[in-house]
């Protein structure tokens, strides 16, 4: 497998809409359980209330091209959304082994809907230790809880 990730930089308020895109391109091929309604509200949040504020740690081809992105708040692993074309290629996986480096233990919520996700983090060491009924919001999508020791 060829080695696309060339460097994990900082993001900057700039590139918001890039990641809007990274963002609604996986969620549109991973997370088909939500409803339309859902997902346009969701949406709204992530492109005005999250991505503008939030800082996170993005993977760049030599190109300077943004591949992945993943938010994080202390140990946990808040967020982590990879450009569909790239999965299967390591840009994940990259991503979290940054994240390894600066933590010994990781914690993180995957939709138990998404069986991609928690087999990919399964394979990272990662394992589940609990379960909620609902999100975050109290909707109806179940969550699995990670870690990783």
């Amino acid at each position: 497998m060829t080695h696309i990730v060339d460097s994990i930089r900082l993001s900057t308020p700039d590139d918001a809409p890039e990641l809007f895109q990274i963002w609604r391109h996986a969620v549109d091929a991973t997370h088909d359980f939500l409803s339309e309604e859902h997902l346009e509200l969701i949406s709204q949040q992530v492109r005005h209330e999250y991505l503008p504020i939030a800082t996170f740690h993005v993977a760049v081809d030599a190109q300077k091209r943004s591949l992945a992105f993943m938010g994080m708040t202390g140990n946990a692993i808040d967020s982590l959304f990879v450009d569909p074309a790239e999965h299967g290629k390591g840009v994940g996986r990259d991503l979290v082994e940054f994240a390894k480096q600066s933590h010994r233990m990781l914690i993180l919520d995957v939709n138990e809907q998404n069986p991609g996700a928690r087999a990919f983090y399964e394979r990272l060491g990662f394992s589940v230790v609990g379960r909620s009924e609902f999100d975050d919001c109290g909707r109806p999508y179940p969550i699995l809880h990670l870690r990783y020791e």
